[in-house]
């Protein structure tokens, strides 16, 4: 039967109510993704698993034109644009909610007006996507196979993992790539690719521009942890780099020697793995079985392990739990890092002799870490010379594609946690420029990597107003050759301009894996901080032109991360090598004036600690209410300076000042600004930072963060024109101008030469003799020579 004009108002009141739907927050419109079809140009794939594409404008137009001659039909339309979305996208995914709600929503005002429209069938339609392709269960419905993208080219958030997608393909492909063995090739091949989700980019690059920083308020915290909500999880170590088949006394005694290890001071290092809970609740780690030491030993002394590699495993499994469980830089994780250093000795082919087992660097292989090594041929006195290099080592080496070690498969680019000798608590952070194996006599055969070392704000040298991102670490020129052994996991490092809009897609990185932020280069010898602007140049050459390099899940708008004060103001008592001194900082190719250097060393104590005495405001920043706010540089709170002070010979008014909750400090430098220069009113002036309720409807300053303050409103007026000629005049201008070029074409044609003078002829001014015979002859005066 013919669609009624009261069905038809009925029906596009329902589909009203769909396209007024609104989030939780009120903000995003859920309808706005199915209003129109995905571009057949770029999603081929959609329109080759749905048989029947279907969104809600051309159900709204063929209503409008009378096309439709059964109310039924409408409701199958609209429900088919659901059901697609269903279909087509991986459940849990933002457009799967949404199409879930929309679909609840569909279903409940078509009831609604049951007295006026037929009852629906509750079944999918015969035509939909979930019926042709055989699917009986539409909540649980897997991917399909050749599905890889999401149903519309708008931004999306990601979605979360289907239970499903564990044994997916593409996660099978992943994993014995990750088993493939070590090759003597040159050159790095592509990567298995991650699985494609909603807010897949197609692993191509987007241009490095960073864009205007906003405020890290909870809404961006929100963005973030959507995103990292719905990406692939990681599926844990793969079946290659396993310690060799040993006996099971053999195990026991390595789990004795980690359990009874003491450090110098005899404390008993295995209390902190003891301490964490058996039961394994740590989100993001690829297991939930129960572990502990105490159950491992147990387990090797009844002989329950077939292999030593399940030995080995669920030793590994134990450490990244542990190292999950505690706050990395604190002493439990430090006694953690360097338990696991000491288990990768005495697993490997020459273990250490003992117990008891001794060492001087932590059971790392270098003799120093950031902040102390030195390179070859350095002449500066201090630190360990003869550590790292200014580049890549070739000698006595055969270069492989990846090496292979506990589970990790690394190659060319892999960024790592390598043990450090000087602070275990703070592993070395390094970029993998080669994969090697040794054939210098005595290392014949040993596999290691070449590593290039960045630095945290603790192992640099910087002013005391400077501010550091969260997480953030700086590029140097110091390269390290390190064995396997001292690989502890598997990081992932983004500069800047791709850290703000997104997260790596995997096999780069997995949610619950460190993740770090590169602004700068950091020279330690000049003690300079240079801007990155070239971050091609930061990598290595075979990758710099890579277009499947380390590609990203996008944000809904860009994100920026926490800014926090300088570590040696924390209050936390942080260690060095790194202090409090004078800096300088410029862009990358920028040279300093004079030629001079930028080093500048800071006042120490007796103990040799730099000297730093940490405020209220800037422990504030750190564990009060304002954690993780921009705390920038400090702002003149405190009385002036003594040198400010005596800028004016009268005294400044006396002021009662009252204890703030967030005060901020004085400034390092003496206050240059022209009230200070009058007379130092400012001297008791008080500042007080911005809610971040109130900073975030402020634009920021890319460089700084800082709100933009403006002294006064912009002036908003109407500019009338200046003063202009009258066309009377412009008329009489333009008649003479032509007048005068007649008058001189004529003369030119009758032959006459012309009284105006050549603006090009050069008038040669007369000598003082010639001048002087004029005036003799005018007065009829004898000559002087004559």
């Amino acid at each position: 039967m013919p669609v009624t004009a009261a069905q038809k108002h009925a029906i596009e009141e329902v589909i009203n109510a769909l396209t007024s739907t609104t989030g939780s927050r009120g903000k995003r419109q859920l309808a706005e993704m199915f209003l129109e079809l995905v571009d057949r140009e770029h999603w081929p794939e959609y329109y080759e698993v749905i048989p029947e594409p279907r969104c809600i404008n051309g159900v709204k137009t063929n209503l409008e034109k009378n096309k439709y001659k059964d109310p039924l039909v409408v409701y199958e339309d609209l429900n088919l644009v659901f059901l697609n979305a269903l279909y087509y996208n991986e459940d849990g995914s933002q457009i799967a909610k949404d199409s879930a709600t929309l679909q609840g929503i569909l279903e409940a005002e078509w009831k609604q007006r049951s007295g006026v429209l037929p009852t629906p069938r509750k079944s999918p339609p015969p035509r939909s996507a979930q019926k042709v392709h055989g699917e009986t269960s539409i909540v649980n419905a897997p991917e399909p196979g050749p599905s890889k993208q999401r149903s519309s080219p708008a931004p999306a958030k990601p979605s979360t993992r289907s239970a499903q997608a564990t044994n997916s393909p593409a996660t099978a492909a992943s994993a014995a790539q990750a088993t493939s063995a070590a090759t003597a090739q040159a050159h790095t091949p592509d990567r298995t690719a991650s699985p494609e989700m909603e807010v897949d980019v197609g692993g191509t690059p987007e241009p490095e521009v960073v864009a205007n920083d906003t405020p890290r308020d909870p809404e961006s915290d929100e963005i973030v942890r959507q995103l990292e909500k719905g990406l692939p999880r990681w599926e844990g170590f793969a079946d290659v780099g396993w310690m060799e088949e040993v006996g099971n006394e053999r195990r026991l005694g390595i789990v004795l020697g980690i359990s009874k290890h003491t450090d110098a001071s005899g404390t008993r290092l295995a209390s902190t793995l003891e301490g964490v809970p058996e039961e394994t609740t740590i989100p993001d780690l690829s297991f939930t079985a129960p572990l502990s030491l105490a159950l491992i030993e147990s387990r090797v002394r009844a002989d329950h392990y077939a292999s030593s590699k399940d030995f080995d495993k669920e030793m590994s499994q134990l450490f990244l739990k542990a190292r999950r469980w505690y706050e990395p830089g604190s002493d439990a994780y430090g006694s953690v890092l360097v338990l696991q250093r000491l288990y990768h000795a005495l697993t490997s082919l020459n273990p250490p002799s003992g117990p008891p087992y001794t060492s001087t660097t932590n059971f790392a292989s270098l003799r120093a870490g950031p902040g102390t090594a030195k390179p070859l041929h350095t002449t500066d006195t201090e630190g360990v010379p003869g550590v790292t290099t200014f580049r890549v080592s070739t000698k006595d080496r055969t270069f492989v594609e990846e090496v292979h070690f506990k589970g990790w498969s690394v190659r060319l680019a892999d960024w790592l946690h390598l043990s450090n000798p000087d602070d275990p608590s703070r592993p070395i952070i390094g970029q993998v420029f080669r994969c090697y194996i040794s054939d210098e006599t005595g290392k014949k055969g040993l596999p290691g990597v070449t590593v290039c070392w960045y630095y945290r704000p603790e192992q640099t040298f910087h002013p005391a107003n400077r501010s550091f991102w969260e997480r953030e670490v700086f590029k140097t020129s110091h390269f390290a050759d390190h064995p396997l052994e001292d690989i502890i996991e598997k990081i992932a490092c983004q500069f800047t301009a791709r850290h703000i809009r997104g997260r790596p897609r995997p096999p780069y990185w997995y949610p619950g894996w460190p993740l770090y932020v590169c602004d700068s280069r950091y020279n330690d010898r000049e003690r300079i901080f240079v801007k990155i602007k070239n971050w091609n140049s930061c990598v290595p050459e075979e990758v710099r032109k890579s277009t499947e390099f380390m590609p990203i899940y996008p944000f809904e708008r860009s994100v920026f991360p926490r800014r926090f004060s300088s570590p040696f103001l924390s209050g936390k008592n942080v260690k060095g090598p790194g202090g409090i001194g004078g800096t300088i900082e410029r862009g990358e190719g920028e040279r300093i004036e004079g030629g001079g250097t930028g080093r500048r060393r800071p006042k120490r104590n007796a103990t040799g600690a730099a000297v730093v005495t940490p405020s209220r405001s800037e422990q504030t920043d750190k564990m009060g209410p304002s954690k993780g706010l921009y705390v920038g540089p400090p702002t003149a709170a405190q009385p002036a300076t003594p040198a400010v002070a005596s800028a004016s010979p009268y005294p400044a008014p006396a002021q009662t000042l009252y204890p703030r909750a967030q005060s901020t400090q004085s400034r390092s430098g003496g206050d240059r600004s022209i009230v200070a220069a009058a007379g130092g009113a400012s001297a008791n002036v008080l500042a007080e930072k911005l809610p971040p309720e109130t900073a975030k409807h402020f634009d920021r300053d890319p460089e700084t963060n800082e709100v933009l303050w403006f002294a006064a409103a912009p002036v908003d007026i109407a500019h009338p024109p200046g003063p202009r000629h009258s066309l009377a005049y412009l008329h009489y201008l333009a008649k003479k101008r032509k007048s005068g070029e007649r008058e001189h074409d004529a003369m030119q044609i009758d032959g006459a030469e012309s009284d105006v003078p050549s603006s090009k002829r050069v008038r040669v001014q007369p000598t003082a003799t010639e001048t002087l015979h004029a005036l003799l002859q005018q007065f009829e005066l004898p000559s002087p020579t004559s």
